[in-house]
């Protein structure tokens, strides 16, 4: 009688302590919910870069990260897909460039923002580096003398060469700005300069095609997340020596490049993305300006359109792909 007396009190405190139990259960893991916001027709290496960011910081899709890709095969798309990431509710925007960047910040004035690439005082995105200002911050790429020495490398490169086709996005607000830097520079390296205008993902060929027709000596391709690495393969063709931005073009077959570098651009990003998750807000945040350019030359390709780097050029190269 005892035994049983015994089973039934432990059998009561058993079914009073499941409740308790099941209260102190682990809270479910917060998810982060952000907006990914580019140029272009899918993910790049680039992206790649950001999202294994994110990761080191602590953040995995699927597990505590949503993260909402919206790509722009047009510029004029740009601001129906930001409106999108705002009705969503996303906690922050990660955007693009500076067309991007314009079309979040147009769409929302409280969700943060967070740039790459362009230039966001001169594009009337912040008020300043140091203090942005208002909902968007990140990382810049423009510094005054950026596009005048990429054009001084690229003639040092080929001193014969008088004139020089430039791919430009009307679109990407930092690329006039760019033109207009590069035309100051070719007046005083005495070459004319020939813009074609990148309207769209396609029509490439024919741009290319025009260059050729005007007997460019050379083409620059500036920062524009709607020129595909194919770009890269279409000069070639055409055995026309060109000039990039970014490594990840000259690691594809590019000539050469200039310019900072495009996996720090996006990790700093991430950064950045991380610290607002964490609750900073933009207008404590100053946007960050590279401080390292690299010179990248592929000799390769140099061979294949039977071009001889100068010394002096390959010695200034922070990398020479063989």
């Amino acid at each position: 009688m005892r035994g049983s007396t015994a089973s039934v009190v432990l059998l009561a405190l058993g079914l009073l302590c499941a409740p308790l139990t099941a209260s102190v259960a682990q809270p479910a893991t917060k998810v982060y919910r952000i907006g990914y916001i580019a140029p272009g027709t899918g993910p790049s290496a680039l992206a790649e870069t950001f999202r294994q960011e994110l990761r080191d910081l602590g953040y995995v899709e699927g597990q505590n990260l949503v993260i909402e890709y919206r790509w722009a095969e047009q510029f004029e798309r740009l601001s129906d897909l930001a409106a999108e990431l705002v009705r969503l509710q996303v906690e922050v925007i990660f955007a693009d460039g500076g067309a991007a960047a314009r079309a979040a910040q147009q769409a929302t004035d409280t969700i943060p923002i967070v740039m790459t690439g362009g230039d966001p005082v001169a594009q009337g995105l912040a008020a300043n580096l140091a203090r942005p200002g208002g909902n968007v911050t990140g990382v810049s790429t423009i510094t005054v003398d950026l596009s005048q020495k990429r054009l001084e490398i690229f003639k040092e490169a080929l001193p014969g060469m008088t004139r020089i086709a430039v791919l430009w996005c009307p679109g990407a607000g930092a690329n006039l700005q760019q033109l207009r830097e590069m035309h100051v520079a070719a007046h005083a390296l005495g070459v004319q300069l020939h813009p074609l205008e990148v309207r769209g993902t396609d029509g490439f060929e024919a741009l290319v095609e025009a260059a050729i027709e005007e007997r460019d000596d050379g083409l620059v391709v500036l920062s524009c997340a709607i020129i595909p690495q194919q770009i890269t393969a279409l000069a070639a063709k055409h055995r026309l020596p060109a000039m990039y931005t970014r490594r990840g073009y000259v690691a594809d077959g590019g000539f050469m490049s200039y310019g900072p570098s495009g996996p720090w651009l996006w990790r700093r990003a991430a950064v950045y993305v991380d610290k607002i998750l964490q609750g900073a807000k933009p207008v404590d945040l100053p946007v960050e300006q590279p401080t390292k350019f690299e010179p990248v030359i592929n000799l390769k390709t140099a061979k294949t359109l039977g071009l001889t780097i100068p010394p002096s050029l390959l010695l200034l190269a922070d990398e020479v792909i063989q």
